[in-house]
C-alpha cells in the first residue's frame, strides 16, 4: 500500500509460509495474524486513509531451507532496500503466553509503548505488564531487579532462526522478531505432528493470541508507518551497548583466571591422580597466558555514543513539548537519519571470515546456531584466543560505534536548528 506523504519509506511485515510437513503452528500461527493485519490495513484504507509511508506484507517461501525466499528477495533489491526500507517487523510461530520481541535496540520504546496498549486475553491486563511479571517471576534476580527499575523492558538482539536476518544482518535495515509463546504445549517441532489438531489441543485453541499478535505487531507497523517523528530511540541502545561493553570486558580476566587454574592442573598431574585409571583419558595440553587487551577504544566510543544519545533525548524533548517546531523539509530530513542510522552500524567487508554477516553488533554465532553474538567480531575472537584479531576488532567495532554517534549528533542537529516557539 503506497504511502500517501512518503511512498518511498517502507515499512516491511512479514512471516514465511512454508513448513514441514503441515506447519500449524510453524509458520502457519504467525502467518495468519499477519493477514488479519493486512485486512485490518485494508479496512482502513477503505474509509479514505492512507499511511503516510508504504506498507509491504510479505509471505516468504523457502525459510525452512535456510531462509532463501527472503535472503534472496533482499539480495535482489538490496540497492533499492538500503534507500527506503524504514524498518522490518517479522514474526514465525505464535501461541500462547507472554509477548517476546527481540531486535534492534533502536525501537525497544516503540515495542514496550505497544505492548503497553494491548491488552493481554486471558488476564485482562496490558501485555506490557504481563510481560513483566513474567521476567520477575521466571527470570533470574538480576533480570527481576532490573524489569522491576528499568523503564522499559529489555528487547533481545537477534542472531538467526527466521526472516529477519538478512534485512538486518545484511542490510542493516532496523528489524524486531515478535510473536507470543511460552503457555504452550510444544514437542512437535518440524514434524507431521504440527497439525490443525495439535494447534487446536495444545497451542492456542481459541486463537485469542493469534489476535492478539495482530494488534500488537499491527500497532508497531502503523505507528512506523504514520509516525512524524519515526520513533527510534537510542536510551536503550546505549544502554544494551554498555552491558556489551562491560561483558566484552571481563571476557579475558576470567579466562586468564580459568587458563591458571587448568595449567596448575596440568603441571601438579591432578588430571591424571583423579581420572578413572581403567579408561583411556587424554590429558590436555597447557594452554598460552592470557594478555591484557585494550579496551580504551570501546569505552571512548561508549563514552562519545552515551553522550550522543542524551543530547538527542534532550532535543527531541524540546520539539515534542512543542517548545520547538520542525518544518517539513526538516522533518523529512530527520526521518531519514533515523531510519538509516543502523547502517551505520554495519561494515562491508563484514565479519572476520563471514563477508556476508555485515552488522557489527549482532550477529549469529558462528558455533552457536540461532543464537545470537553481540559484538560478535570482538567476542568470538577472545573466545578462539586470536589476540591479534581481537585487539584489530576492538578498534573496528569502536570506530563503527563512533560513526554511529556521528548519525545520531546529525539528528540531533537538526533538532537543535527546529524554530522555537512562543
Amino acid at each position: 500500500m503506497a504511502g500517501s506523504r512518503f511512498p518511498d519509506e517502507w515499512v516491511i511485515r512479514g512471516n514465511h509460509h512454508d513448513g514441514w510437513v503441515y506447519g500449524a503452528t510453524d509458520p502457519v500461527s504467525g502467518m495468519v495474524a499477519v493477514l488479519e493485519e493486512a485486512r485490518a490495513v485494508a479496512e482502513l484504507a477503505k474509509t479514505g486513509w492512507r499511511p503516510r509511508r508504504t506498507i509491504v506484507y510479505a509471505a516468504w517461501d523457502a525459510e525452512e531451507q535456510g531462509l532463501m525466499g527472503s535472503t534472496e528477495w533482499v539480495e535482489a533489491h538490496a540497492a533499492e532496500l538500503s534507500e527506503k526500507a524504514v524498518a522490518y517487523v517479522n514474526s514465525d510461530s505464535n501461541s500462547r503466553g507472554f509477548y517476546g520481541a527481540g531486535g534492534s535496540h533502536t525501537l525497544e520504546r516503540l515495542v514496550n509503548q505497544t505492548m503497553r496498549d494491548v491488552t493481554d486475553p486471558k488476564t485482562g491486563i496490558s501485555v506490557l505488564e504481563r510481560a513483566r511479571a513474567a521476567t520477575i517471576y521466571f527470570g533470574p534476580p538480576e533480570a527481576a531487579k532490573e524489569a522491576r527499575e528499568r523503564p522499559d523492558l529489555r528487547i533481545s538482539p537477534l542472531g538467526s532462526g527466521s526472516d529477519f536476518g538478512p534485512f538486518l544482518q545484511f542490510l542493516g535495515i532496523a528489524a524486531l522478531n515478535v510473536g507470543y509463546g511460552d503457555e504452550d504445549e510444544y514437542g512437535q517441532y518440524h514434524s507431521i505432528y504440527d497439525s490443525f489438531d495439535h494447534y487446536l489441543r495444545f497451542m492456542d485453541p481459541d486463537f485469542a493470541y493469534g489476535v492478539a499478535l495482530a494488534k500488537t505487531a499491527g500497532r508497531t507497523v502503523l505507528r512506523l508507518a504514520d509516525a512524524e517523528i519515526l520513533p527510534f530511540d537510542f536510551a536503550g541502545f546505549v544502554d544494551s551497548i554498555g552491558v556489551y561493553v562491560k561483558e566484552i570486558s571481563e571476557m579475558p580476566e576470567t579466562m586468564r583466571q580459568e587458563t591458571e587454574e587448568k595449567n596448575r592442573r596440568i603441571a601438579d598431574s591432578v588430571f591424571t591422580a583423579a581420572l578413572d585409571p581403567t579408561k583411556t583419558w587424554v590429558v590436555p595440553e597447557p594452554e598460552g597466558e592470557v594478555p591484557y587487551l585494550n579496551m580504551a577504544p570501546l569505552e571512548n566510543a561508549l563514552a562519545r555514543l552515551t553522550k550522543s544519545a542524551a543530547d538527542y533525548a534532550k532535543a527531541y524533548d524540546e520539539v515534542a513539548s512543542g517548545k520547538r517546531t520542525l518544518g517539513d523539509g526538516a522533518r523529512r530530513e530527520l526521518n531519514r537519519i533515523l531510519f538509516r542510522s543502523e547502517r551505520a552500524l554495519t561494515r562491508q567487508e563484514g565479519l572476520p571470515g563471514r563477508a556476508w554477516y555485515r552488522h557489527q553488533i549482532y550477529a549469529p554465532g558462528v558455533y552457536t546456531g540461532y543464537a545470537p553474538k553481540t559484538m560478535p567480531s570482538i567476542r568470538e575472537a577472545i573466545e578462539q584466543r586470536r589476540w591479534k584479531l581481537a585487539e584489530e576488532q576492538i578498534a573496528v567495532v569502536a570506530e563503527t560505534l563512533t560513526a554511529f554517534a556521528a548519525e545520531v549528533d546529525r539528528a540531533t542537529g537538526i533538532l537543535g536548528g527546529a524554530a522555537g516557539g512562543d
